[in-house]
């Protein structure tokens, strides 16, 4: 089984997400008995409802619970070293010497408008152990696009 990387407030909200989705799993079971209490379930669209609704939760559920067990937190703020991994915040400059800023986080934390990016995703991939003043060539679906590393930090 692979570990799941993920930063201590990412797996603080799965376990917040799976702590909502058990809280639902009594009304879903309340809501498929008042259905049956209608009568015939063949052409009750209330009861097919909570059924299909009590289906999804479970499939959540038993993801949430998966990703809690396999994962591995990991504290940016402990790491250190010269090279992009897992959790760093890595300054890049595009063509345009533009400063572009991003971290690297797990797939359920990833956030690109707040400038986190997942660990799988081909800017991140591509970063991974790289050094300062190095230049990084990735290949996103706009085309080609390069960047040099300006700086590493584990914040």
């Amino acid at each position: 089984m692979d570990k799941v990387p993920m930063l201590a407030e990412g797996y603080e909200k799965l376990t917040a997400d799976l702590k909502v989705l058990r809280a639902e799993r009594p009304k879903i079971v309340d809501a498929i008995e008042e259905a049956r209490a209608h009568g015939d379930l063949s052409e009750n669209a209330e009861y097919h409802a909570a059924k299909e609704r009590q289906g999804q939760v479970e499939a959540m559920i038993g993801d949430l619970e998966d990703k809690i067990s396999r994962a591995q937190i990991i504290d940016p703020t402990t790491l250190s070293g010269d090279k992009v991994v897992f959790g760093a915040t890595v300054t890049l400059l595009d063509e345009n010497d533009k400063p572009v800023k991003y971290q690297i986080v797990g797939q359920t934390e990833a956030d690109a408008s707040k400038g986190r990016i997942s660990y799988t995703s081909p800017i991140a991939r591509a970063l991974i152990g790289k050094q300062v003043d190095d230049e990084v060539e990735v290949t996103v679906p706009s085309g080609d696009k390069f960047y040099l590393v300006e700086k590493i930090e584990f914040i």
